[in-house]
């Protein structure tokens, strides 16, 4: 979690550099975890009851997510 603001002081500058950084993190986990989304099986309730089949699904849609993700890459013209 970033570092509060306190109601009578400002953030340290080292404090405002750590936020920085975790909400550029944070914003990457976010694009990811929407892109694995882009899979319907993913985002609705996942009603199976076997064992290790859940697990299987998002193994399986983070797969295609990083297939799509290098796939747009390779595709790019220079």
């Amino acid at each position: 979690m970033p570092a509060k603001k306190p109601k009578v002081k400002e953030l340290t500058h080292a404090q405002k550099q750590k936020n920085r950084k975790k909400s550029s993190f944070r914003i990457i986990v976010e694009h990811a975890i929407g892109g694995v989304k882009k899979c319907r099986i993913v985002k609705e309730r996942f009603r199976c009851r076997k064992f290790g089949l859940d697990d299987l699904v998002m193994l399986i849609a983070c797969g295609l997510h990083n297939f799509r993700i290098t796939m747009s890459f390779n595709l790019r013209p220079v």
